[in-house]
């Protein structure tokens, strides 16, 4: 066989090996890293604001909480699945700013999914941040995102980012914004 002809076929193993191989999700999720960018802030004259803070959810444990304990406090907001390849991308990140903000900032990082498949996964990936679980049809004082979308609010209510795509929330931008949330 000619040097080209190896050469091709071992490209075409390697293409492959994304669709049918684990190394493809491994790839894949490394990939929508390597390519998020950071999120978006918004103007401060653009900022929506919420008006409404009652919004049931379940907390890791299962038990009932409101989101009216965010009221006066930054909160970061985020909505993933444990099957969704760019929502697995972001929680490194997520993981980050939990590890960096966790007692400063009040974190739902949120799934409809039942327990036992995301207690699997956090176990799995070895994730400590908490998880909060969406109640089906339970009103919401922002729109739903699908995953894995996000916001930052501000102590006031403010929506400060409100992002509908991954993000790399690991970098200096997000840090200096977040210090600065948390000083007002």
């Amino acid at each position: 066989m000619k040097r080209q002809t190896v050469f091709t076929l071992m490209i075409i193993a390697f293409v492959l090996s994304f669709f049918v191989t684990p190394l493809g999700d491994y790839s894949k999720i490394l990939l929508n890293r390597i390519f998020a960018t950071s999120p978006t802030i918004i103007q401060q004259e653009k900022r929506g604001k919420i008006s409404d803070y009652d919004w049931k959810l379940k907390d890791e444990s299962w038990k009932f909480i409101n989101f009216n304990e965010a009221k006066g406090k930054v909160a970061f907001i985020t909505f993933w699945t444990s099957w969704h390849m760019p929502s697995q991308a972001q929680l490194k990140d997520i993981q980050y700013l939990y590890d960096t903000f966790g007692n400063k900032i009040k974190f739902y990082i949120i799934t409809n999914e039942e327990r036992e498949p995301v207690e699997l996964f956090m176990k799995e990936q070895g994730y400590t941040f908490p998880v909060t679980y969406q109640i089906i049809g339970e009103k919401s004082p922002l729109s739903l995102l699908k995953p894995p979308g996000s916001y930052v609010i501000d102590k006031n209510g403010f929506i400060v980012i409100h992002q509908n795509a991954i993000a790399d929330w690991d970098n200096e931008k997000v840090d200096t914004l977040l210090n600065e949330l948390i000083s007002e």
